[in-house]
C-alpha cells in the first residue's frame, strides 16, 4: 500500500484551493484522485481544463470509454467512480459490467465504441484498418475518433495516478469481474 497522502484544502496551493472549492460546489466533495493531483501546483488545473474541454462525444459515450479503459488498465478507483457516474448517465448495473468488459450487447454502436476504446488502449493505437472500418461503419466520424483518443488519454491519466499512488477509493467499490 502506498503512503501517498490525500492532501486537505489547507495543504495545497491557493490555485488548487479554488479548484477544491469549485469541486465542493459542483460535485459535493473533492474526489481523492483530484486531491492527489493537487500535490502539483499545476497538474490539477491542467487536468480539469483537459477534462472539461469541448468534445464530439456526449457524456454517455465518455462513460463508455471511461469504463472500458479503466477496466483494461486495472484501475479500481476509476472503475468505482465511473460505475457511479455511469449510473448517473443512465446505464444499468448489467450494462456497466458489460462496458467494463469492452462490449455492449444492447446497442451495436455503443459496442463498437467500447471495443475500439479498449483496442486503442491495449495496443497503443495499433488497431488496424479493420477496426477503423468498423468504427466508421458504425457511424462515427474522424472527429469522433480524435475525441475518442483524447478521452482515452484523459482517463488513462487518472488510471495511472491511482495505480501508482493507491489513494483511497471514495466511491462505492465496483464489483470484481
Amino acid at each position: 500500500m502506498s503512503n501517498f497522502n490525500v492532501p486537505t484544502r489547507e495543504e495545497v496551493s491557493e490555485n488548487n484551493q479554488a479548484i477544491f472549492d469549485n469541486l465542493e460546489k459542483g460535485v459535493g466533495f473533492v474526489p481523492n484522485i483530484y486531491a492527489a493531483m493537487a500535490h502539483s501546483k499545476n497538474a490539477l488545473a491542467s487536468y480539469m481544463q483537459f477534462l472539461g474541454a469541448a468534445t464530439s462525444l456526449n457524456n454517455k459515450q465518455k462513460e463508455v470509454v471511461n469504463l472500458a479503459v479503466s477496466e483494461l488498465n486495472g484501475c479500481k478507483y476509476c472503475q468505482s467512480a465511473h460505475t457511479a457516474t455511469g449510473k448517473m448517465n443512465g446505464f444499468t448495473d448489467d450494462q456497466i459490467i458489460e462496458l467494463r468488459k469492452g462490449v455492449a450487447s444492447w446497442d451495436s454502436k455503443t459496442n463498437v465504441l467500447a471495443q475500439t476504446a479498449q483496442r486503442i488502449a491495449a495496443t497503443n493505437g495499433q488497431i488496424g484498418a479493420d477496426s477503423l472500418s468498423d468504427f466508421h461503419a458504425a457511424g462515427y466520424t474522424k472527429e469522433n475518433l480524435v475525441d475518442l483518443i483524447v478521452a482515452i488519454g484523459i482517463i488513462t491519466v487518472t488510471n495511472l495516478l491511482h495505480n501508482v499512488t493507491e489513494v483511497p477509493i471514495d466511491f462505492p467499490i465496483a464489483v470484481e469481474l
